[in-house]
């Protein structure tokens, strides 16, 4: 599962299993500090802080071209651009160094970032939010009228498989970048999967566009997003040249952040097929 539904909205599960690791970091280190439960919790908050503002200028450090096109885009935190090994070595680098000149809030804050690494692990995979689900054996049809297999559709090459639909406004807001990513990339397979609307809305739309989308399908019922474990829009797939996803992604991606995905999908080995006897 990538997002939690309440109701018609979706959030994405990463940030609040990061949240929920925060706040549980936070009491524990309060509760075990005694007297200096207000020193603990304050380190607890700068360690993320740090962590935080470390995984999003790493990212940007990486990717500095792609921002440097829109600078004001750094300042955009839903585009999936985070390093997340940044983030995590700078918490527990300001952890360790509160520990060090405090000795009392040593045993509370090794507590705290032990129960939040834990609750991490545990409820991400309880929640399966670094699942891999197959691709569905899901028909497809084109806005012309053509029918394919999504699973044939992607075979042979890596694939990004993008869910999305015009009210959609996140959706609208990255889809640019998909598609300049499609022009540049001619070895990886670009599919952009309509979710519930029909035929002549997503022909109107996509000829509206001062951009061009090749590899547009449509999924009447909106069967892919639950078969992969994502209900939300937008949603994206990364696929290698097996078929198998490596990535699932909810929520927008900037051309920084979708750039550095197509980089590590191409950058996948592909097995050798399994041979048959």
């Amino acid at each position: 599962m990538a997002a939690l539904q309440l109701g018609p909205l979706a959030f994405p599960l990463n940030p609040l299993l990061w949240l929920g690791a925060l706040l549980l970091a936070q009491a524990l280190a309060s509760r075990l500090a005694g007297p200096g439960a207000r020193a603990a919790a304050d380190a607890v908050w700068l360690a993320a802080l740090a962590g935080f503002a470390s995984a999003r200028v790493v990212f940007v450090a990486g990717a500095a071209d792609a921002y440097l096109a829109s600078p004001w885009s750094v300042l955009d935190i839903r585009d999936g651009g985070w390093s997340p090994a940044a983030g995590v070595a700078a918490a527990l680098a300001v952890l360790a160094w509160r520990a060090w000149r405090a000795a009392p809030l040593r045993r509370a804050l090794g507590a705290a970032a032990l129960a939040a690494a834990a609750f991490w692990g545990l409820a991400s995979t309880l929640l399966g939010v670094h699942d891999r689900p197959p691709l569905p054996a899901l028909a497809l049809s084109a806005p012309d009228g053509d029918a394919a297999e999504l699973r044939t559709l992607v075979q042979g090459r890596p694939a990004v498989i993008n869910l999305w639909a015009s009210w959609c406004a996140p959706c609208r807001v990255e889809l640019p970048a998909f598609a300049q990513a499609q022009q540049r990339t001619p070895s990886v397979r670009f599919l952009f999967v309509n979710q519930g609307e029909d035929a002549a809305a997503v022909r109107r739309f996509v000829a509206a566009q001062s951009f061009t989308l090749d590899g547009v399908w449509l999924d009447p019922a909106s069967r892919l997003g639950p078969a992969i474990g994502s209900s939300g829009l937008p949603t994206t797939l990364f696929v290698d040249a097996r078929g198998r996803v490596v990535e699932r992604h909810f929520g927008m991606l900037s051309a920084a952040s979708l750039d550095r995905r197509l980089r590590t999908l191409q950058a996948t080995p592909t097995p050798p097929a399994a041979s048959t006897p």
